[in-house]
């Protein structure tokens, strides 16, 4: 048996979990609603306040599925309860992040301006850290109630320059160690 399938999960009290049949979850909280369709082959059972997920087989899709319908169920829980945030920082001189009313717009040294408007359900919030050997740095939060669609979004800001791996320049995520290379050098 799948050592994350079998977990179960509970569900705090404010939640409110509906299973349809075809395996429609919907899941409703403080934070807001999130709706997944899940493999139909998967059992969803919820029993008081806890959600259980059982495999009809032992064969390798159930084995797979079971221990992904789980979590996808655990973290549709959590993000509207407590929700998901991503920081990201844009590391070089002069670099800048600003807010226009929703919209994120970044100066990351190209010739324009990049705007990003959030998706439905995300939110961008934007200041300014200290980061020692360049000075002050923006700090981009990217934040919602569905884990997937932060990762996404903050995936895609972050490759509108990917740190290099010589000075350690761009846009990274906060806390990622960028793995650094030795320049050329004269013989």
């Amino acid at each position: 048996m799948s050592r994350i399938g079998r977990n179960p999960i509970t569900v705090p009290s404010g939640v409110d979990v509906i299973v349809d049949e075809n395996n429609k979850v919907t899941v409703k909280g403080p934070k807001g609603t999130l709706v997944r369709d899940f493999n139909p082959d998967m059992q969803i059972v919820r029993e008081g306040d806890v959600l259980l997920v059982q495999r009809p087989t032992d064969g390798k899709e159930h084995r797979s599925l079971h221990g992904l319908t789980r979590t996808l169920l655990a973290n549709m829980v959590e993000g509207v309860t407590k929700g998901y945030e991503k920081k990201l920082r844009a590391v070089s001189v002069g670099w800048r992040a600003t807010l226009q009313g929703r919209k994120l717009v970044l100066n990351v040294g190209f010739s324009h301006p990049i705007e990003i408007e959030p998706p439905a359900g995300i939110e961008f919030t934007a200041e300014t850290v200290a980061h020692p050997p360049y000075g002050m740095v923006p700090l981009i939060t990217v934040s919602g109630i569905d884990k997937e669609l932060v990762g996404q979004v903050a995936a895609s800001i972050r490759s509108i320059r990917k740190p290099e791996p010589y000075l350690g320049k761009g846009i990274q995520y906060q806390g990622e160690v960028i793995r650094r290379k030795a320049g050329k050098t004269a013989k």
